[in-house]
């Protein structure tokens, strides 16, 4: 009976096994349960299936959702649809990567430690900033992350959040504050884009850090952010923003306009959307605040025969197994997702990753034109648009997403619900991956419904 499940047992062998073990019967074996946390009926199972029949059953009930190979999405607000090189799979995919654990062992776990130390030079080329951490579990988080590391790092204990910034990244950053007895002061927004010129009474002496998004939510890029951290910097409180990795190739660096902490959902570097997760949040920083940075960090050095070698570094072990006196309560890191990200980035090189910017650049301002000439519809919003952008609609988002469904088109992200003064508005996405064809089938299917 080694092994076996107690349920598949026979009765003459679950009555060897009660009598093995000293107890007259299962309800005595489970007496330390309280009986009104017991199910005191059978299970409503179905009956038991072969492998063949289960893998068939479950294929037709997978078969019910309609996926990315079946529709066209122009849905982002967070989680998008980027081509993903053959290569990354065939990487992330090997036993060395796809098993490994905690490289804490480094001599044991120089591959895991070498490809992880890569992904943290890679986001410090693209963000320009000089340290990053082995990852977060997701933009969220790693924004949250990055707003408490500003209150940690200026002994404050307040912060201004742009409404402009991911409603769902605000929510998890409330989640954060609101057990650590920090507050958050929301900065508000004109015509899309956070109002720089509340900054100047907003910043007091009371206030750790300003916390923006840029390209923000409603795909807009942040004008002003040099003044903001102008601004920051004089009241000695720190810039953090929160960027996409595809349109650093594009737009000014994060360290270049003055950011202090650089955070940002890196799950469009060669990750699938896959209903939502699991995600990859990347976290760059300044030198000067190395030390309060969250997460896991990988230190290049040499070992005693001089050859280079990988470690994990500036981090004490109380960051992984004391939680309550570590930097973070993140003790774990995306490593697997990382790695994709690293591939995806090796494998693009500078040129491939700027082509696909200038693709999401260019087709978005195509559906933008398409979309906008059609009577009923227009943009919400003036300004600069990386591959997002809000369309105001002459019907509901929900009446509006229902339709393009049908087509088997996945509409935008319906505002209504977190931007009230937004309704019959929605997030359209356009990725390098949209065609002129399924552009123009969207612009069709959006011209039928007005």
């Amino acid at each position: 009976m080694k092994g076996a499940n107690f349920l598949s047992l026979t009765v003459e062998e679950r009555r060897e096994m009660l009598e093995y073990i000293g107890v007259d019967s299962v309800e005595e074996l489970f007496n330390d349960i309280p009986k009104d946390l017991k199910l005191q009926k059978e299970l409503d199972l179905p009956p038991a299936l072969s492998e063949e029949e289960a893998l068939k059953y479950l294929r037709n009930m997978a078969g019910k959702n309609k996926n990315l190979q079946d529709c066209v999405s122009f849905l982002g607000g967070g989680v998008y649809d980027h081509f993903i090189p053959s290569i990354v799979k065939h990487v992330t995919g090997r036993s060395e990567f796809y098993t490994a654990y905690t490289p804490y062992q480094a001599e044991i776990s120089q591959g895991v430690l070498q490809a992880i130390f890569e992904y943290q030079t890679m986001i410090c080329q693209l963000t320009g900033m000089e340290a990053a951490n082995a990852s977060m579990y997701d933009g969220a988080t790693a924004l949250a992350e990055g707003a408490v590391m500003a209150c940690a790092a200026t002994r404050r204990n307040k912060v201004l959040v742009s409404q402009s910034v991911n409603p769902f990244y605000r929510k998890v950053l409330e989640g954060y504050f609101s057990t650590r007895g920090l507050l958050l002061e929301e900065v508000p927004i004109k015509e899309g884009q956070t109002a720089i010129e509340k900054l100047e009474e907003a910043v007091t002496k009371d206030i750790a850090a300003l916390v923006v998004q840029t390209p923000n939510f409603f795909g807009l890029v942040e004008a002003g952010l040099d003044k903001a951290a102008e601004i920051l910097h004089k009241n000695k409180a720190l810039l953090v923003t929160a960027v996409d990795p595809l349109s650093l190739p594009l737009v000014q660096a994060p360290a270049e306009y003055g950011a202090d902490i650089v955070v940002g959902e890196g799950q469009g570097l060669g990750n699938a959307p896959s209903f939502g997760g699991p995600l990859l949040g990347f976290f760059a920083t300044r030198e000067k605040l190395i030390r309060r940075m969250p997460g896991r960090i990988v230190g290049e050095t040499v070992d005693n025969e001089g050859k280079r070698g990988f470690v994990l570094t500036l981090q004490t072990r109380e960051q992984h197994i004391r939680r309550e006196r570590a930097t973070s309560n993140i003790c774990s890191n995306q490593a697997l997702n990382a790695l994709a990200a690293t591939v995806y980035m090796a494998a693009m090189g500078p040129k491939g990753m700027r082509e696909v910017s200038e693709q999401c650049l260019k087709k978005s301002a195509y559906a933008r034109d398409k979309i906008t000439s059609l009577a009923g519809y227009d943009l919400a919003f003036d300004g600069t648009y990386f591959k997002e952008f809000v369309v105001k609609m002459p019907k509901e988002a929900d009446e509006i997403n229902s339709h393009l469904l049908k087509q088997d088109i996945l509409g935008g992200v319906d505002l209504a619900p977190y931007y009230p003064n937004l309704k019959n508005s929605m997030l359209l996405c356009v990725t390098e991956k949209r065609t002129k064809e399924e552009i123009d089938a969207l612009t069709a299917g959006l011209e039928w419904l007005k």
